[in-house]
């Protein structure tokens, strides 16, 4: 499984503190069948994240966790705000890509429900060049929450959403109707620390949708879309969801 969306880059944002949290977070991947983990610091007016440093802090935690015979692959990225994005250099923006391919942005919307800002957001990318990830919808619901989505994916813009909250799903809970719907195209930890909060772990709600959706549209979630994305490219078309 590849993990896109996790804090794993120590001493940057509210994430990993220390390089022996870094090294427990890959190990707790490690054991969920992670086998690659985007380090995705939040690039946001507060947090100091120095753009131009992210391939390097990358390569010494992988050499960190090579050293410890640790089998997960690190890869960059970042979460962009999307009341940074206008800010950032079109060479910025590529260096915050996923894998640091130049092709997919994994965007974290403003605070409050999801709105107009975010599709003309997606827009104003895909103008240059770049695909969107829209993460952890499930903080931003609101009036016509299902219609924005729509409007996102509408755009070409895939939505991920935080596995923890996901595994949690009742069998009537919302995100359950809307994965059947085709809104629910990828999840990522969201892991902040290996100490607290969200562990680096998928599987558990990749366990749950498999109740809901077909699994065909479950071999494209976990692996087809994923592979595609770091390796910078355009998924494969989805199947059917259920």
């Amino acid at each position: 499984m590849i993990d896109l969306h996790c804090h794993v880059l120590p001493g940057l944002d509210d994430g990993a503190v220390t390089l022996e949290d870094s090294v427990a977070m890959a190990r707790q991947g490690q054991a969920d069948g992670i086998s690659v983990v985007a380090a995705t610091p939040h690039i946001r007016a507060d947090h100091a994240v120095v753009i131009d440093e992210l391939g390097a802090r990358v390569r010494r935690l992988q050499r960190e966790l090579d050293s410890r015979e640790v089998p997960v692959r690190v890869l960059p990225g970042g979460e962009l705000a999307q009341t940074r994005a206008r800010q950032l250099s079109e060479e910025e923006l590529r260096l915050v890509t996923l894998g640091a391919t130049g092709a997919w942005l994994l965007l974290e919307p403003a605070p409050g429900p999801l709105g107009p800002g975010m599709c003309e957001l997606v827009e104003w990318l895909a103008a240059r060049g770049l695909s969107s990830i829209v993460a952890h919808p499930e903080r931003h619901a609101g009036e016509g929450f299902a219609e924005q989505l729509l409007a996102l994916r509408e755009r070409g813009c895939l939505i991920q959403w935080t596995a923890d909250f996901v595994a949690a799903a009742s069998d009537g809970d919302e995100v359950l109707r809307l994965a059947r719907l085709g809104l629910v195209h990828l999840l990522g930890s969201d892991s902040h620390s290996a100490r607290i909060g969200r562990p680096v772990r998928l599987s558990a709600g990749f366990e749950r949708l498999a109740r809901a959706c077909s699994p065909e549209w479950m071999a494209w979630m976990t692996q087809r879309a994923p592979r595609a994305i770091v390796a910078g490219e355009r998924p494969p078309l989805a199947p059917p969801p259920a």
